[in-house]
């Protein structure tokens, strides 16, 4: 759990495809008003923050 500049808890998620090996995985965490994704290898570097519309407009385009 990793908490936001306002102090919101958020919580991580790795996709189930994700293994233990390493890799090249991503994580995110859900809030209302925004979709946060990083590195899950570099878990306190930076973090990309997007609007919900635009990760779903995302994830239905990679889903295809």
């Amino acid at each position: 759990m990793t908490r936001t500049a306002r102090g919101t808890s958020l919580m991580w998620f790795k996709s189930s495809y994700s293994s233990d090996q390493g890799g090249n995985c991503v994580e995110v965490a859900a809030h209302p008003a925004a979709v946060h994704i990083r590195d899950s290898k570099t878990v306190d570097g930076p973090v990309l923050t997007v609007r919900p519309a635009a990760w779903t407009a995302f994830v239905s385009t990679a889903v295809r």
